[in-house]
């Protein structure tokens, strides 16, 4: 038989490693050989040796031949199966399909088993997955949709053209950066637009609001900026700067879910420049 790459060494691993490591190990070598994202001459040979070697240890059965066979385990010749790879096709950068057969020197040991479907993998870092058309597979198209941040915050309809056709979108409320949102035929990924004074971080929202330092000193109420309004806000006498106010429930509303994050107002005190006499005598005193 043909000579062929340790399928551990494929994927950098050792004979120990668990389902989860060999998961993860494909997860990270298929992105980097990737054809549609590594344009190195060899990327595509390398992908479908990548593939072929998770198809193997992924599956409890065939690991367990091969690591006690190696590659002889699918191999017609050895008497011991047919190569569970022999009858693959391919249809564009992704599609592979699988058939097996009794070897010549004996029954397949793996006739019954399904390889499975290693597309389900690449949906979670190629962003919108794959959707079926005929019999293979093609990439699902990606859009973004770049919308303000109070947009985002509070929900808007847009309307968007795809290949000259108009799709209405719903944005719900709580929509952050990378958020997708799919159709039939392709997903539109949410870009948000940062605001000049709000700053988010999850469902929480942070906000500087400057204080007249006599605010601060004797208290008073202020006026603040919210995502649904003004709101009145009371201060503390002798109120220091940076004091950090948090309002429940005034942030943004949790996507899935119910509930809205809460709003932090950071008090900055303005000291006054150009004192008169009578204004620093009275600091002065104070002080």
């Amino acid at each position: 038989m043909a000579t062929k790459r340790d399928y551990y060494e494929i994927l950098g691993l050792d004979k120990n490693a668990s389902g989860s490591e060999i998961k993860a190990a494909y997860r990270k070598m298929a992105l980097k050989h990737h054809p549609d994202k590594n344009k190195a001459s060899d990327a595509e040979e390398k992908f479908k040796e990548i593939n072929e070697a998770y198809q193997v240890l992924s599956d409890e059965k065939k690991k367990k031949a091969y690591d006690q066979f190696g590659h002889a385990a699918f191999d017609p010749a050895s008497g011991m199966g047919s190569n569970p790879f022999s009858g693959a096709s391919r249809q564009g950068p992704f599609t592979w399909s699988y058939s097996t057969s009794s070897g010549a020197g004996g029954q397949n040991p793996f006739s019954n088993v399904d390889f499975g479907d290693p597309f389900e993998i690449f949906e979670s870092f190629f962003g919108g997955g794959f959707s079926r058309q005929g019999s293979g597979f093609r990439p699902r198209a990606r859009y973004s949709l770049r919308i303000d941040f109070m947009e985002a915050a509070n929900g808007v309809e847009k309307q968007v053209e795809v290949d000259g056709r108009k799709h209405k979108i719903r944005v719900p409320a709580g929509a952050n950066d990378g958020t997708r949102i799919r159709f039939d035929d392709f997903d539109i990924s949410i870009e948000v637009k940062p605001h000049e004074k709000f700053k988010r971080d999850g469902y929480d929202v942070f906000i500087d609001q400057d204080i007249s330092f006599a605010t601060a000193a004797l208290g008073g109420n202020i006026q603040v900026p919210t995502l649904s309004g003004q709101l009145k806000l009371k201060i503390r006498s002798g109120t220091q700067s940076h004091t950090l106010v948090r309002l429940r429930g005034e942030g943004v509303s949790h996507l899935r879910g119910r509930g809205r994050g809460d709003l932090y107002v950071r008090l900055i005190v303005k000291v006054p420049e150009g004192l008169s006499k009578e204004e620093k005598r009275i600091i002065e005193q104070l002080s």
